[in-house]
């Protein structure tokens, strides 16, 4: 545990700056915690941070203590209408690398047009939480390898959570696949908390342009729609327009962008 002082104006208490776990930080003002940083690897190994502090000094020298001790790169994502956060990151020496837009989707399969749509023959859609795990992480790898080859795993919108060190799939209770005989052709990943959002699909490059995408995400967004989901939430690269045209032809409109930054 490392400690560092500082005073955050003149006349307030001392603020401690206090490195509580191998990637936390908590400001801390006559014991009541003003601000927290936390740092976390996504599957690509790269190393995100983030800060929640109730002052622009308390974030400052939060952000200063963990660019002292993280390895650089350092990354992370802001909301790019928030621009005292956005700030903060530039103050610390952080510049922008690219820009998220976040989707809001329709489910009901009457407005999104893709009531009909069925997936290709000899592909069946199976339902998260019923696929086989070791064909589930056997196709996420080979896209991941697929994309790591192209343009990279890290034009993907960033993945910040915490798992053990190789595991890429996480939760496989999240996924829904398309099954071919003896393989899994794609696959696409849900997480539902107050709200749906569509954390990736994705399909295997020998098998695109036969309707798996579109076959996956009608799966998805009904099953959310008789869930009682008006909408559901994704996020796309600016450079990616086959995504931005599959989510905005079912009628996909986007409301707000992120911007990811590296120092």
């Amino acid at each position: 545990m490392n400690t560092k002082p500082f005073t955050s104006a003149p006349g307030e208490n001392a603020v401690m700056i206090t490195r509580v776990a191998e990637r936390q930080w908590h400001a801390l003002d006559d014991d009541l915690v003003v601000g927290r940083g936390h740092a976390g690897h996504r599957p690509d190994g790269r190393l995100f941070v983030s800060i929640d502090a109730w002052h622009g000094a308390v974030f400052d020298r939060l952000a200063e203590a963990m660019v002292a001790k993280l390895p650089a790169p350092l990354y992370t994502v802001v909301d790019e209408a928030d621009s005292e956060l956005t700030a903060g990151w530039r103050r610390a020496g952080f510049t922008i690398r690219r820009r998220e837009w976040e989707y809001v989707v329709p489910t009901d399969p009457r407005v999104t047009g893709l009531e009909a749509v069925l997936p290709p023959p000899g592909v069946t859609i199976v339902p998260a939480g019923q696929a086989d795990e070791r064909l589930l992480r056997e196709v996420d790898r080979a896209i991941r390898d697929e994309v790591e080859a192209t343009v990279g795993w890290q034009s993907m919108p960033a993945e910040v959570v915490t798992r053990p060190e190789g595991d890429t799939v996480g939760d496989p209770s999240k996924y829904a696949v398309a099954a071919a005989r003896d393989r899994y052709l794609g696959l696409i990943r849900v997480v539902t908390a107050i709200r749906p959002r569509i954390g990736l699909i994705a399909v295997r490059a020998g098998e695109r342009r036969r309707g798996i995408a579109r076959a996956l995400l009608a799966h998805a967004l009904g099953t959310q729609h008789r869930s009682g989901f008006a909408a559901a939430w994704t996020e796309v690269h600016e450079s990616n327009q086959a995504a931005q045209a599959l989510f905005e032809g079912v009628g996909g409109q986007p409301m707000s962008s992120n911007l990811e930054l590296v120092r």
